[in-house]
């Protein structure tokens, strides 16, 4: 009888983010949501 075991580990680390990089971020989200209200506002414009 013979008996094969495999075990796997996954190991997962948070990931510092520069100020640089959070405001960046921060901005595409912004322009994301103007977009949005943009395209509602004229959706019930039409």
């Amino acid at each position: 009888m013979t008996l094969n075991i495999l075990f796997f580990s996954i190991t997962f680390k948070k990931r510092e983010v520069s100020l640089k990089e959070a405001a960046n971020q921060e901005m595409v989200e912004k322009l994301y949501e103007q977009n949005k209200d943009r395209q509602i506002s004229m959706h019930h414009f039409m």
